[in-house]
């Protein structure tokens, strides 16, 4: 399994379109983080970005966020990629979370993204 977390040095980055890059996470069978890699986030927004291609090439099935708008929600799950949001912290604290405990979306989108404006979280 792997998972990608949007990432600003060592802690999920809050708003996914515009992270400085994605920590790529490979969990072996035993539910251990077995190797990590920083991918470059590309210019632009999330949404337009072909990072969901490019992640779901990787084989990334998960990502752990902070937030994002709905557009990029959409592209992400329809390349494979489940999202789960409200994800704050430490990149590999939060990742050994979701292995140890699960972690539920929280449901909550950036709104006004749709409208052209950028969500200041």
């Amino acid at each position: 399994m792997k998972l990608a977390i949007p990432t600003k040095g060592n802690v999920i980055d809050d708003h996914f379109g515009h992270c400085e890059a994605y920590t790529v996470v490979t969990v072996d069978a035993n539910q251990k983080v077995a190797k990590t890699e920083l991918l470059p986030s590309p210019q632009g927004c999330g949404c337009k970005s072909n990072i969901a291609a490019i992640l779901q090439q990787k084989g990334v099935s998960i990502m752990l966020a902070g937030n994002m708008g709905n557009g990029a929600l959409n592209v992400l799950n329809n390349h494979g990629i489940r999202v789960y949001r409200g994800c704050s912290g430490d990149v590999m604290q939060v990742v050994n979370n979701y292995l140890v405990n699960g972690i539920e979306d929280s449901g909550v989108g950036c709104e006004h993204h749709a409208d052209g404006h950028v969500c200041s979280h």
